[in-house]
């Protein structure tokens, strides 16, 4: 997989379920279409609510990366 660039990164790490996808929607809102955000976050449910959450609303979930419990998730706005 080619290394995405991600044009805004947001840090949740410590932050327990809802608050990682409240911020990220938050910071989805204020991005313009095609941007790209970097979730860093070290809950375990956060990548399944973000997931779930772009494809209600139509955002692109491209990635998910995990090393050592910390959690990368890439996030594309429609």
């Amino acid at each position: 997989m080619d290394k995405i660039i991600a044009d805004f990164e947001l840090d949740v790490r410590g932050q327990c379920c809802p608050y990682p996808l409240i911020r990220t929607k938050e910071m989805v809102d204020e991005m313009e279409t095609n941007e790209i955000l970097l979730v860093i976050a070290n809950e375990a449910m956060t990548p399944q609510n973000i997931a779930t959450w772009a494809k209600k609303t139509g955002n692109v979930l491209l990635a998910v990366e995990e090393k050592r419990g910390v959690f990368n998730i890439y996030v594309r706005k429609a």
